[in-house]
């Protein structure tokens, strides 16, 4: 007598041994990936920067990498992709296998270009993972010296009184030095007119010749000129006074609420990297942002450092994106 019963037209053995054959593939795929994750990193990891080698994007990501690699024994590639206004980067990141060994410095223009593109290739929010957040640097808001003004208040005065007889310098729209400007503009109500250049230093040799008049410009770029009265420094745009330039107030001290901008710097991954590597990234780094060597090196260029979770780094992009879309809208900013 045939004991073998069918399913169909299928044998019930022949089915049951497909079964314990798709299974046996099923936990050798997970354990596979299990081990994956449990030695990770296993080889040299590679870090995507959205801007050229030398500036301070760079500089504070080689700084790092350089530390992760000496602490795991592996690697840490700079890939340095400018363009785009930083969409190269994102995307490259974005179409990178989620296993951990792509990162990218995701920056401030990140969050902007949300709003400033009608459309991009990617979700920021969807398609890459926060991993830390590493540090902020301050634009301080300065004025050439022939400028009748001495305080912030007294621009915005002059701003309001006289609208767009003053011109302001920024790297091109939607630079840190555009945003600012923009958003101290929205907040105070005052008018200035946007001269845009291709870089920060012909934006500075115009400024110190008086070409132009105003600009929140890098901190360590000005503080030279500062120093040497080229330029008259009226506030820095962080939250709080800089251990650098304790003399200068803050834009929210003199006045305006709530205005808190510049250059910002963090780490992301491409979406759906296992949560595992995910935490074991931010572990590592915070570690890393804790050390004197770093703390001293980034604060003497005028950056602080931040760290946290992964929580505290996805929570400020959302905030940043919603800022900044504000901003954008009301000053009908596009890029295509």
């Amino acid at each position: 007598m045939n004991n073998t019963y069918s399913i169909g037209k299928v044998p019930l053995q022949w089915s049951l041994e497909k079964l314990s054959f798709l299974t046996l593939i099923y936990c050798l795929l997970i354990a596979g990936h299990t081990s994956a994750v449990e030695t990770y990193p296993a080889r040299p990891i590679r870090l995507i920067v959205p801007f050229p080698p030398g500036g301070g994007a760079d500089t504070l990501a080689r700084t790092i990498g350089k530390k992760l690699g000496d602490s795991w024994g592996q690697s840490v590639v700079i890939d340095n992709r400018p363009g785009g206004a930083t969409n190269i980067a994102a995307e490259l990141a974005v179409n990178s296998l989620p296993d951990g060994y792509t990162l990218l410095e995701s920056v401030l223009s990140h969050a902007v270009n949300v709003s400033l593109y009608s459309k991009l290739n990617y979700d920021l929010e969807k398609h890459l993972s926060p991993v830390i957040f590493l540090a902020t640097i301050p634009n301080i808001l300065v004025v050439h010296p022939s400028v009748p003004v001495k305080s912030t208040r007294e621009l915005i005065e002059y701003g309001r009184t006289y609208p767009n007889v003053l011109n302001y310098a920024s790297t091109g729209n939607g630079s840190p030095q555009h945003l600012g400007m923009e958003l101290f503009k929205h907040f105070t109500q005052s008018q200035f007119t946007q001269i845009t250049y291709k870089g920060a230093t012909p934006a500075h040799t115009d400024l110190v010749s008086g070409q132009v008049q105003v600009m929140f410009a890098n901190m360590l770029s000005s503080l030279p000129l500062i120093r040497a009265n080229r330029l008259r420094a009226l506030a820095i745009s962080s939250s709080k006074r800089s251990p650098l330039v304790k003399e200068i107030p803050t834009v929210m001290e003199s006045g305006v609420p709530n205005f808190e901008t510049g250059s910002w710097f963090g780490i992301s991954v491409p979406a759906k990297t296992p949560t595992s590597i995910v935490n074991k990234l931010n572990t590592e780094m915070n570690l890393i942002l804790k050390e004197k060597t770093l703390l001293d090196k980034m604060n003497a260029e005028g950056a602080e450092l931040m760290g946290g979770n992964v929580e505290r780094y996805q929570q400020f992009i959302h905030q940043e994106i919603k800022k900044w879309s504000i901003v954008v809208h009301t000053a009908n900013i596009r890029l295509d």
